[in-house]
């Protein structure tokens, strides 16, 4: 091997264990437990002066952690195995120093009576998420962005074939954001109460681990978040983190087309009478369809389940409902998903036929909403 890079292969630097246990934490969980190149199993270390960068990367998502050294080291940069370096880590005891020592292809890891030395990959081969030019950038409150995320994100779909349905919907219109997910079978939306500051209109779909990553890093709620959207990236960044993730090239379904035309059913019932009434019905519900059937009478829901063995749940909840009796069926599931994250002592449903679907929500306006399909019982 010719000496290349010779000059970068060497540094050094002294840190806290408890200083870098966070930010090395959540940068290695971008990292792929399988990766197709070795290098993607790495973590990238860049110190300049007593400023130290982490990055890792899938080369779909990429997460930039900045920690600032009590002192400056020797500038450098290498990338190391992110799982042992977290192991190693968590592992020392709390408060202690870690002095790290990059030289020769080799990292030496040093705390107290203990001495690790691990492989290390050049940092020239570590891959970049490229660039692509931001056309829409706005900021806005952390905690703002975490409540957009943890309202809808249950809703996003796991592998489907409709890949563009694996991720959630973030769209600006007149200043409005909004973020929508959907797997075909329910439907959650969640809108920004005030404006954001975005020059255009705009959607884009972010992948479903972008969308989970994001929302690790989501940890101060009153400080700021500053959101760059570029034609085929995001990119989001807070004081401590640089977060990076491709976009989803697709179509996303028009949301606004499933949402229930004018429903006359409107039920109101207390959200956590409800919650455990459908909790306990599910336990004798088909395992693989979920189902329960809803008779709605005057001022009643009556939940019923069945399941292959000819067992049944059965149970009444008081609410408060005027119209005409109605039966209709539902995944079991998918209603306590959307009782799970709904707050407020009361919950409002709002039916048209045992064919059409239902619309969940809060009971004073809130900024969710919630679509369930019926399921043919």
């Amino acid at each position: 091997m010719p000496f290349v890079g010779r000059e970068n292969s060497y540094m050094k630097f002294t840190i806290s264990r408890d200083a870098l246990l966070k930010p090395l934490n959540l940068v290695a969980g971008v990292v792929e437990r399988r990766q197709t190149l070795p290098i993607l199993a790495n973590v990238l270390m860049v110190l300049e002066g007593d400023r130290l960068a982490l990055t890792g990367t899938d080369l779909e998502v990429e997460l930039l952690g900045r920690v600032q050294l009590p002192a400056a080291g020797d500038s450098g940069e290498v990338t190391v195995p992110a799982r042992k370096l977290v192991d190693i880590c968590k592992s020392l005891p709390e408060g202690s120093d870690i002095e790290f020592t990059a030289q020769d292809s080799k990292v030496t890891v040093k705390s107290g009576r203990s001495r690790f030395t691990l492989a290390t990959l050049p940092a020239r081969e570590f891959p970049n998420v490229e660039d692509s030019m931001g056309t829409h950038q706005f900021t806005i409150k952390q905690g703002q962005l975490k409540r957009l995320i943890d309202r809808t994100a249950f809703a996003m779909a796991q592998q489907d074939v409709r890949y563009y349905l694996n991720g959630m919907l973030w769209e600006i219109k007149g200043k409005q954001m909004r973020v929508v997910a959907t797997d075909g079978h329910r439907l959650a939306l969640c809108t920004l109460p005030g404006k954001v500051e975005a020059s255009d209109d705009t959607q884009v779909i972010l992948p479903r681990k972008g969308v989970l990553e994001l929302a690790r890093l989501l940890l101060e709620d009153e400080a700021d978040i500053a959101i760059v959207i570029g034609s085929n990236h995001i990119r989001a960044t807070t004081n401590d983190f640089t977060f990076t993730s491709k976009l989803v090239d697709g179509k996303f379904p028009d949301y606004q087309r499933v949402l229930p035309r004018a429903p006359d059913k409107i039920v109101l019932g207390s959200r956590l009478e409800m919650r455990q009434a459908f909790t306990r019905a599910a336990i004798l519900s088909n395992e693989k369809y979920r189902g329960v059937r809803l008779k709605l009478t005057k001022n009643s829901l009556d939940i019923v389940a069945n399941n292959p063995e000819q067992e049944e749940a059965e149970e009444a909840v008081a609410v408060d409902y005027q119209g005409d009796s109605l039966e209709v069926g539902f995944n079991v599931s998918y209603l306590l998903d959307v009782l799970g994250v709904l707050s407020g002592e009361q919950v409002k449903l709002s039916l048209s036929d045992p064919n059409s679907s239902a619309l969940l929500e809060e009971s004073n306006a809130g900024d969710s909403l919630y679509v369930v399909m019926p399921m043919r019982l």
